[in-house]
């Protein structure tokens, strides 16, 4: 009897532990690729019945400097953020602190299987690039009339 009272006590203790972690850490992402602590851009992902919206967020970025690109069903966005000029610039400030990122990134999303990579579309508006990719004819809702 006191054998299994005390693996309930170290399944409740063991869960107890698990919990300080997720908040400590602010939860675990939902998927492999989903996110990591501090990745950049951070990315909103959501659906129509239309199409799956990724926005991700991606202040200061040069448009130009951004490549998305969907491949075997994953959405990968990479790119490069600069130092503002005020810091590139190398003059004699000596930082002490910087939480903004700058350098080179790359995030990848995993695609539903209902997504069509072939009918995807990418915009780059107020520091958010905008993706939307269509879903498949077959995987759209649709009304069945009763007879």
């Amino acid at each position: 009897m006191s054998d299994l009272f005390a693996s309930a006590a170290l399944a409740g203790d063991m869960e107890r532990l698990q919990r300080q972690f997720a908040s400590l850490f602010g939860g675990f992402p939902t998927s492999i690729r989903a996110a990591r602590f501090g990745a950049f851009p951070r990315i909103n992902i959501g659906s129509t019945d239309d199409s799956i919206e990724i926005v991700a967020f991606a202040p200061g970025v040069d448009p130009a400097k951004l490549d998305v690109s969907i491949d075997k069903g994953l959405l990968t966005i990479s790119g490069e953020r600069e130092l503002p000029q005020t810091q590139a610039a190398g003059d004699d400030t000596r930082i002490y602190a910087q939480e903004r990122f700058a350098g080179s990134f790359r995030r990848a999303i995993e695609l539903p299987q209902h997504a069509d990579a072939d009918k995807a579309t990418a915009r780059y508006v107020d520091g958010c690039l905008i993706v939307s990719v269509a879903r498949r004819e077959s995987s759209k809702p649709r009304a069945i009339t009763v007879q």
